[in-house]
């Protein structure tokens, strides 16, 4: 099956080398071209892609209209993947990405493009509801202060780990106590335990946020 990419990107010469990454892909096709956020959106509505492929920073503001589109697109197009692209290696971006869940969502400083194993990875997971965090987004995180030395994975319980993956996938606690079987309080007690051990402190939307971007970053996750 072939996946539909729509790019949206103001620069002209950057949209022709994204697009000339995906040339050699028989299983990736750009169907069209956005270079701010409403002919972005445009093209996502009369194109119907399965994956958005854009740079965080377009015009009208240049500052945040990816993140922008892709909460947006949650609701509206809640089966449609979401590739972000961006200069800026801040974790709070990705957070601010993954605030809705982190299924469908990735997340890629602007240099992969350089890397065609690493962009068409990336669309290619998100197109199947996974999740891809740029290696210094996660480098960073696991760094910062909340981490500290150890990320405190591997001192959550196997129950943990599953209420954790839920957590990464972006349910919410009453929909996890439906998977699992559990009552929502019981989930309530492993969401806190899993702060607890993580060393989460941040308001409870980035601690959800966090805790899924830790778990995404585990290569036994």
């Amino acid at each position: 099956m072939t996946i539909r990419l729509v790019v949206g990107e103001d620069n002209y010469l950057a949209i022709e080398a994204i697009s000339k990454v995906f040339e050699s892909e028989d299983d990736i096709e750009v169907v069209a071209t956005g270079s701010d956020l409403e002919s972005v959106r445009a093209a996502v509505d009369q194109a119907g892609p399965d994956v958005l492929l854009t740079d965080i920073q377009m015009p009208p503001s240049g500052t945040n209209e990816g993140i922008q589109l892709a909460t947006e697109l949650r609701t509206t197009r809640p089966d449609l993947g979401v590739v972000i692209l961006s200069q800026h290696a801040e974790p709070i971006y990705a957070t601010e990405l993954l605030a809705e869940g982190a299924s469908g969502r990735a997340y890629l400083l602007k240099e992969r493009v350089q890397d065609k194993s690493e962009i068409t990875r990336a669309v290619r997971e998100v197109a199947a509801g996974r999740s891809v965090i740029d290696p210094r987004i996660v480098e960073l995180l696991l760094t910062s202060k909340q981490a500290r030395h150890s990320s405190g994975l591997e001192r959550l319980t196997p129950r943990e780990h599953e209420v954790l993956r839920l957590v990464a996938e972006g349910w919410t606690n009453a929909a996890i106590g439906e998977q699992l079987h559990i009552t929502t309080r019981a989930v309530e007690g492993h969401v806190s335990s899993i702060f607890s051990k993580l060393q989460l402190t941040d308001s409870l939307r980035h601690r959800r946020v966090r805790a899924a971007l830790l778990y995404l970053a585990d290569p036994l996750g």
